[in-house]
């Protein structure tokens, strides 16, 4: 799960293993696999710099445990 900001300045948190693809519209409409979508201020490479992230600290919590 990843922490977005949506247009009106309220915070948002989307499971970033259900994105199916990102436009930029200039600001990143977020299309997930069920076909609903987000549009975020975040730009495309923060948002997969936070999936990035996210997946790292699962990885290093597995590892740990």
């Amino acid at each position: 799960m990843i922490i977005l900001t949506k247009l009106n300045g309220e915070t948002t948190v989307i499971n970033s293993r259900q994105i199916e693809h990102i436009d930029v519209i200039p600001e990143s409409k977020i299309t997930m696999m069920n076909g609903k979508y987000y549009i975020v201020k975040e730009s495309i490479e923060e948002i997969i710099e936070k999936e990035i992230q996210f997946n790292r600290a699962i990885i290093e919590k597995v590892k740990v445990e």
